[in-house]
């Protein structure tokens, strides 16, 4: 079985900073694989120890971030047993059509049967990159998958949890599944890993994309953060308790 796991490169959440007018600087921000892609990386390892005869191919799209040599091989020290990085400048911050649109390119030259994505990337958190990608690519997708129950050469069986019931589904292959964070905890790969990391290949190929100009990203802001009121209520009588009511129907 050939397995594709979506791997995004988001900026650690620490290192961004915010200016006064909202906008976010991310010029000093390191590159991280996103939380929800370790999620389904790790599914895809799973997989692997059901069945041995599993290869296990991680695919990521994007601009300088995917320059770094750290995070290429963070990512194959997490089980993956070959890299993919579709890499341009051109790809920075691109949209999730668009990356649905790289990735279904790529998929369509090589051999596989199961693409697990992550339900979104640590970033944008869209939730269509995989969605988009099955439908271009034509076969069965299903999103929200929070258990994995058996794998077989021509069937996976998940189970996905909705709001007030818990659906079990076999998927046909080829399929994708975009997996929960809550299907798996990652592990944190070892030593012998991080060395066999860079061993691995890495392939870098040049996919060409038709921009249909879906939508258009405007900008990115932080949320405003409303001004302190600077109001304090001493006292716990009657009185306070009904001012204190008074200013907070204010502020709500």
């Amino acid at each position: 079985m050939k397995i594709l796991v979506g791997c995004k490169l988001v900026p650690e959440d620490q290192d961004i900073i915010v200016k006064p007018d909202g906008t976010l600087d991310m010029n000093k921000a390191a590159p991280k694989i996103s939380q929800f892609d370790l999620n389904a990386v790790e599914t895809a390892v799973e997989i692997k120890k059901m069945n041995e005869d599993v290869t296990i191919t991680a695919m990521s799209v994007g601009g300088k971030y995917l320059q770094n040599v750290k995070v290429k091989k963070d990512m194959l020290s997490r089980g993956p047993d070959e890299l993919i990085a579709i890499s341009d400048e051109s790809y920075e911050n691109i949209l999730p059509h668009q990356t649905a649109q790289i990735l279904a390119n790529a998929v369509k030259e090589n051999e596989w049967d199961l693409f697990i994505c992550g339900d979104g990337s640590g970033d944008l958190y869209a939730q269509q990159t995989g969605i988009r990608l099955g439908a271009l690519l034509d076969v069965p997708t299903v999103n929200g998958v929070s258990k994995l129950i058996s794998v077989e050469n021509e069937k996976i069986t998940v189970e996905r949890a909705l709001e007030n019931e818990v659906e079990t589904l076999e998927i046909p292959l080829p399929a994708v599944i975009c997996v929960s964070a809550d299907i798996n905890e990652p592990s944190i790969p070892g030593m012998k890993a991080i060395l066999a990391a860079g061993k691995k290949p890495v392939t870098t190929p040049v996919i060409d994309i038709e921009d249909s100009k879906v939508v258009e990203l405007v900008e990115v802001k932080a949320p405003k953060k409303k001004e302190r009121a600077h109001v304090v209520i001493e006292g716990d009588g009657e009185d306070q308790i009904a001012e204190f009511v008074t200013h907070l129907k204010k502020f709500i």
